[in-house]
């Protein structure tokens, strides 16, 4: 019988910690969210009030974006490629799901450089927009602040023609076609223009500096894990209690009962009624 008790609570132990080695893997996983997205507002309160650079000094041609320079304004000097213009759909703004503007900016030096000039909303019982403020046309200069590209939709989604299902730089350099040497290492969010157009698509939003609940659910993972173990220890005093009692020839011992505090109040109103 001891022998069967020793097995039982061994089986128990067994699955406390296989539970507790789940939560510190998920714990982990949550500790790690959290320094990513530490680093994500460190990087924002850097970089994105930064002094514009020149793009070369941050991403040269056919480069890829340094993690550190994210956020970064730069300065672009050359014209509008209007002709190549591309809406994202599916972006969430102003409550809603939004298109975002992307017009290939070819700088004076000959690169071709992605700028997002901002998001619009489609028109009344529409799925589309039903007008993009233009481009200043001509020569122009422009800050925006560099984000690196995106990943295709897992969904494999597509998009109509004119517009993408993400900002996929490959994927938009293949839609302006024409051999266009597009940069693909990153784009940028429209800061501002100059000449300033008359009016643009609507701006964004400065990065939320919200840090996430990542910490508070690692820190309940821990938890968990430790409740598991005294779940397990209480179960186990449980039947060694259990046991003495059979052994010792007692009855089962009866739960304690609290009484509400209610009831209390209420028999001492009968009593005091009755005498």
């Amino acid at each position: 019988m001891m022998r069967q008790r020793l097995l039982r609570w061994s089986a128990y132990l067994a699955v406390a910690i296989v539970f507790a080695v789940v939560c510190a893997y998920l714990s982990n996983w949550q500790f790690s969210r959290n320094d990513g997205r530490q680093t994500q507002l460190e990087l924002v309160q850097q970089n994105y009030d930064a002094k514009p650079v020149p793009l070369g000094q941050l991403l040269s041609p056919g480069g890829s974006l340094a993690e550190k320079s994210q956020w970064h304004p730069v300065s672009l000097k050359g014209q509008y490629e209007p002709s190549g213009q591309l809406l994202v759909r599916n972006r969430p703004h102003g409550g809603t799901s939004a298109f975002e503007v992307l017009v290939p900016f070819r700088t004076d030096d000959g690169r071709v450089f992605i700028v997002n000039r901002g998001w619009v909303i489609a028109g009344d019982g529409s799925d589309v927009p039903t007008s993009v403020p233009a481009p200043p046309t001509g020569e122009a200069t422009v800050i925006a602040r560099l984000r690196p590209a995106e990943p295709l939709p897992p969904s494999g989604r597509g998009a109509p023609e004119g517009q993408v299902p993400s900002i996929n730089l490959a994927l938009v350099a293949d839609k302006i076609g024409g051999g266009a040497a597009v940069d693909t290492g990153a784009y940028g969010e429209l800061v501002s223009e100059s000449p300033a157009p008359a009016t643009r698509p609507h701006a964004f939003e400065a990065p939320s500096d919200d840090p996430g609940p990542f910490l508070s659910y690692a820190i309940q993972w821990i938890l968990f894990a430790i409740m598991g173990f005294i779940f397990i220890g209480y179960v186990i005093r449980t039947e060694i209690i259990k046991h003495r009692d059979e052994a010792a020839g007692r009855p089962p011992r009866e739960p304690r009962r609290r009484r509400d505090r209610d009831m209390d109040d209420e028999d001492a109103l009968l009593d005091a009624v009755q005498h």
